[in-house]
């Protein structure tokens, strides 16, 4: 409940017509009322907002105010698989030098309970970052 996955410099949360769909539906909205809201093109594809905060660039749906001092996602049960598969990147995990690299931003990293390498594989296979 840091935040510093879903902050920092300018990126992207890419968002799949699955993923739009079922937040829309969160949300009570279209999909397209829930892009024009939510969303806009990135070079990389659909993304979601990000507003300016003292952080950097919040993910539109990152809640700094419910839980003082902690950052907590507006729509993590419905978050976009880039989310859901943090931080078992391809762009991670693909050497000891790059997760320790990671590790620096994200407290989480080699904390809590113990992924088994295979879940990592599927989660690592999932997404293309």
């Amino acid at each position: 409940m840091c935040g510093n996955c879903c902050s920092g410099p300018p990126g992207y949360v890419l968002v799949s017509d699955e993923e739009l769909a079922r937040l829309a539906a969160r949300f009570r909205l279209t999909t397209a009322e829930f892009e024009a809201r939510y969303c806009h093109r990135a070079e990389e594809g659909r993304s979601l907002n990000e507003v300016n905060s003292s952080f950097g660039r919040d993910c539109v749906f990152l809640d700094r105010h419910t839980i003082p001092g902690k950052a907590i996602c507006g729509v993590y049960e419905d978050r976009p698989l880039q989310c859901k598969t943090w931080p078992f990147w391809p762009s991670v995990v693909k050497s000891p030098s790059t997760w320790a690299g990671s590790k620096r931003t994200c407290p989480g990293i080699d904390h809590g309970k113990l992924i088994p390498v295979e879940q990592i594989r599927i989660q690592r296979d999932a997404i293309k970052i």
